[in-house]
């Protein structure tokens, strides 16, 4: 009777359990639609992908199918006109190839005309690559050739060069149709002996007359003696100079004893700004009977292979004795034919020649007999490398293209076209990628299973003129490169990034070091096999050792008077191997400093 004022009681709220039940039941099923939807969106993601992995190896194939077209063309093109001038006919000219943005490459044929002008020939055929003249007047177009093998007429000085003896030599025999002058010899005064005192011992080095350039390559900033005479005149005045890295600079008379070392016909001095660690020794000197374009080791570290004109030559490291000399009686024996590259496979029973004739030849050392020849590139070989599992080899050329070599089937891979001549190749030591430098200032980095591109260093962090020698450090993640802007740089590889497609490459790269020290173009490089060590070689004579954590120079070795063209570290270490303009190559040793500071 009190309660029948409030309304009637509805149906009681569901227990809390049963609640918390229905949200969760609603949570599952949306995850569950957002779960199916995801799959549902990676599965069109990978339909996608492979796709796009389809188009991109299609692009591939059919830019290797257009790289054969156009050698199977070419060769038939030479067959006829080949046929017609055997018949009497008027030579005709072969077609002109083209790149954007580059002056059209030399005519094909190893000689003054080839890619590197007469890098090789001396301007007369006589002489040899990388030798280190003053550089030619500024109107005058610089091929390879003339940035390192011209020089002016013999007892002529070089346009705003100072008096006095010249600081580059070279080798060299008559140019442009011009009779032999006397040749005027000069005792080399390498960097820091500016006033009259060269190295002792050894021959002088003549001058060479002026090479016909080869047209249309591109320029290089010349070297401004009076600055490079005032930075003299102030090292002179100073007692303990501070130059940097411009070891060159370095008086080894003004040195203090334990900052420099001396040997007969060399020396060593030592930065002042950094504790010394290392002491050089020279080991072994092989005179050869013209330039050294090469020098390699093995991989054991028991020979040491060179390169000059027409031979090849194999040296026991720790007796210095001859083991072989490698000559193809092939070839016509009219003008020189200088083996460009040299390299060991694995096991050393093989070592590999690229030569101005365009043709690689693998020779087995023990018959000296050639094994295998591999013919296709269109211009002079420039560089090769051996893969470390012995299966493969990568060639760089002037004909634009980096090309992979089967030695077991004696067939070629493929064919890695770029914009401009290549100048040096490497493989990484897992054999993983092939790195390439080339006359666009460019370092690229391919992947040598499908040959896709997997960096381009260069830009503004990269080289400002012609990259010359590459090598990968023995981590396999980074890399060295030389170049005619006078630097080295050290590149950190995005070796996860996949590769791309041809022509589409990723621009730029990560700099993680420069090395400015040099006084001219740099022209090898190389790590220790701890990669404890950067070695470069210049056409200022010079070797220096850099520390590559620091970017500072250890030392400087004047141990030639030419220009230093192939550096090489031995694999077991302690040793390095230098080849030069002066007829020499030279094993050296390095070792802990235990001397006082």
């Amino acid at each position: 009777m009190y309660n029948s004022h409030r309304p009637p009681i509805g149906v009681p709220a569901p227990p809390p359990n049963a609640r918390l039940t229905e949200l969760l039941d609603q949570v599952r099923a949306e995850f569950e639609g957002q779960a199916t939807r995801t799959v549902e969106y990676e599965q069109q993601l990978n339909n996608q992908v492979h796709e796009m992995e389809l188009v991109r190896r299609k692009i591939y194939e059919l830019e290797q199918a257009q790289i054969q077209i156009k050698q199977k063309y070419e060769e038939e093109n030479l067959r006829l006109r080949q046929e017609l001038e055997a018949r009497g006919g008027p030579p005709i000219a072969g077609p002109t190839q083209g790149h954007p943005s580059h002056p059209p490459p030399p005519s094909v044929g190893h000689g003054p005309n080839n890619l590197f002008g007469q890098i090789m020939t001396g301007g007369g055929g006589q002489g040899g690559p990388g030798l280190a003249p003053p550089p030619p007047e500024p109107s005058q177009p610089q091929g390879l050739g003339a940035h390192i093998a011209q020089g002016p007429p013999a007892g002529v000085n070089p346009t705003g060069a100072p008096p006095g003896p010249p600081s580059f030599g070279g080798y060299g025999g008559p140019s442009n149709g011009y009779p032999p002058q006397a040749p005027q010899p000069t005792q080399s005064p390498g960097p820091g002996r500016g006033k009259g005192r060269g190295p002792p011992g050894g021959p002088a080095t003549p001058q060479q007359n002026t090479a016909a350039p080869y047209p249309g390559s591109p320029q290089v900033p010349r070297p401004t003696p009076p600055q490079v005479l005032a930075n003299r005149i102030t090292l002179q005045a100073q007692s303990a100079p501070n130059v940097g890295n411009s070891l060159a600079e370095l008086d080894p008379e003004q040195m203090p004893s334990h900052l420099k070392r001396e040997g007969p016909d060399w020396y060593v001095v030592y930065n002042p700004n950094v504790r010394r660690v290392l002491d050089v020794e020279l080991v072994h000197n092989f005179v050869h009977s013209s330039v050294v374009c090469c020098v390699r080791f093995s991989h054991d570290g028991r020979y040491v292979a060179t390169g000059c004109n027409r031979t090849a030559q194999i040296y026991d490291v720790e007796s210095g004795r001859i083991i072989a000399v490698l000559q193809d009686s092939g070839p016509s024996e009219e003008g020189d034919l200088y083996i460009r590259s040299v390299c060991f496979s694995p096991d050393a029973k093989y070592l590999a020649t690229g030569a101005e004739d365009k043709v690689i030849r693998v020779w087995d050392i023990q018959t000296r007999t050639i094994k295998t020849s591999f013919t296709g590139h269109e211009q002079d070989i420039y560089s090769l490398d051996y893969s470390r599992n012995g299966r493969f080899i990568a060639s760089g050329s002037g004909d634009r293209t980096v090309r992979l070599w089967d030695l077991e089937t004696g067939k070629q891979i493929m064919s890695l076209l770029i914009d401009d001549g290549v100048t040096t190749v490497a493989i990484s030591p897992d054999n993983r990628f092939v790195a390439a430098g080339s006359l666009d200032k460019s370092v690229r980095v391919w992947e040598t299973s499908n040959g896709y591109l997997v960096e381009r260093l260069d830009g503004e962090v990269g080289h400002k003129d012609s990259v010359y020698s590459v090598a990968f450090a023995p981590n396999g993640r980074d890399l060295v490169s030389g170049s005619l802007d006078k630097t080295i740089k050290m590149w950190e590889l995005n070796t996860a990034s996949r590769g791309v497609m041809p022509g589409q490459a990723p621009r730029g790269g990560k700099c993680i070091r420069t090395f400015d020290g040099h006084k001219d173009f740099v022209l090898s490089v190389a790590l220790t096999p701890d990669g404890q060590w950067v070695l470069s070689g210049s056409k200022d004579r010079g070797v220096q050792f850099w520390d590559p954590t620091t970017g500072s120079a250890q030392l400087m070795l004047q141990g030639h008077k030419n220009s230093v063209i192939s550096v090489a570290p031995s694999p077991t270490g302690k040793l390095f191997a230098t080849g030069s303009g002066d007829l020499r190559a030279r094993i050296w040793k390095y070792e802990p400093y235990v001397g006082p500071y």
